[in-house]
């Protein structure tokens, strides 16, 4: 296979935008090549939002967003290939991870035979519309081997993140976050910590009308209610040990008002100080917990521009060096992007993609489905 060139495609719980990322993939180099932020029009998340929790004429609806995702994802390519010049047939795949619509692992129901995950954005009309192989569904496969179908991140950040002589977690901040734990070039483990950035941006959404907390301000003028915080942190989903992965079917605002059900006088703003220490204090404690002895992290995701939130965990893990993937090479944003431009490489070439000892399968399974371009 000649052609080095891969396009990654990752839309994640903020159901915000669709994050595309060419990128030059090879045995020993993951390099980004151009990067595109394609948004997600208003009306498009808030049905996805909504198809995400148990509803009326779900097979319905989910068939027509798929499709229309689809196309949108397509789109997104195509916007991308044009704004760095690059012809469609330079690129030897599309690898897609597609929009998370339900996700219910081994973990979650304590049954490994009716664990499920589900993405949507059909691959087909993305194969159809940009006529570039696209490699999707990447995440079933872990599953059905006995394990969580996530995170998959992991095992990329091994891939480009991994230095001999040193331990290292690398925490990916999305709507959910999770945690990469190297010791030297090996992956020692990785998992979901819980939430990331997806209960502050639905917080703020709802009393401000913002999509986010922009720099983490809006938290930072408020006081931790350590009661609360307490509770949150009680939650069981914390305590497990093992594979784990979690996402909004866990941590969502229905959650959270039954959180604050004896918190009838906390004020908005001190609720949202209390969420972004939930989020720094689930980080911290997975990374301290889990043996490693971490001297260096490292932070991608929309998290790693929320000063506020960088600062607690700064505070709570204090001796540790804490920057960006930035230093690394790979610029925050686009890591998860870069990770499925990096997964379809290695489908391609009948290498494996999952991490046994992040989501606990039974052994290392090639993932995802191929539709030829």
């Amino acid at each position: 296979m000649t052609n080095a060139l891969y396009v990654g495609l990752m839309s994640g719980t903020s159901i915000d935008a669709i994050d595309s990322a060419l990128v030059h993939c090879s045995e020993s180099e993951v390099s980004l090549v151009a990067t595109l932020e394609h948004r997600i029009p208003a009306a498009l998340a808030d049905r996805i939002a909504d198809i995400s929790h148990p509803g009326d004429n779900e097979i319905e609806s989910m068939g027509r967003l798929d499709r229309e995702l689809g196309r949108l994802f397509a789109d997104a390519v195509s916007a991308l290939l044009a704004q760095a010049g690059i012809e469609a047939t330079r690129v030897r795949a599309i690898g897609c991870h597609g929009q998370t619509i339900r996700h219910r692992p081994p973990s979650a129901l304590n049954d490994a035979n009716t664990a499920f995950t589900l993405q949507i954005a059909d691959p087909n009309t993305i194969a159809e519309r940009t006529g570039i192989t696209t490699v999707a569904d990447f995440r079933r496969r872990d599953i059905a081997a006995g394990g969580e179908g996530a995170p998959l991140a992991p095992a990329f950040h091994a891939a480009a993140f991994a230095r001999e002589g040193t331990r290292r977690a690398i925490v990916n901040i999305g709507g959910i976050a999770n945690v990469s734990l190297l010791n030297g070039t090996r992956l020692t483990g990785g998992f979901d910590s819980g939430p990331g950035n997806t209960l502050l941006d639905q917080w703020v959404r709802r009393h401000h009308g913002e999509r986010f907390d922009r720099q983490g301000l809006w938290a930072a003028s408020g006081q931790v209610l350590r009661p609360l915080l307490d509770r949150l942190l009680a939650e069981a989903y914390f305590s497990r040990s093992g594979p784990r992965s979690t996402g909004k079917e866990t941590f969502n605002l229905g959650w959270l008002e039954q959180q604050l059900a004896q918190f009838v006088d906390a004020t908005p703003v001190d609720v949202q100080a209390t969420l972004a220490e939930l989020t720094a204090a689930s980080i911290a404690s997975a990374i301290e917990l889990s043996g490693l002895e971490a001297e260096e992290i490292y932070v991608c995701g929309g998290g790693a521009h929320n000063k506020d939130l960088l600062a607690r965990l700064g505070r709570r893990l204090p001796g540790k060096m804490l920057q960006t993937t930035a230093t690394l090479g790979i610029d925050p944003d686009w890591v998860e992007a870069a990770t499925f431009a990096w997964l379809a490489y290695r489908t391609l070439n009948s290498l494996a993609g999952n991490a046994p000892a992040v989501t606990g399968a039974a052994g290392e399974r090639i993932l995802g489905a191929i539709y030829p371009g």
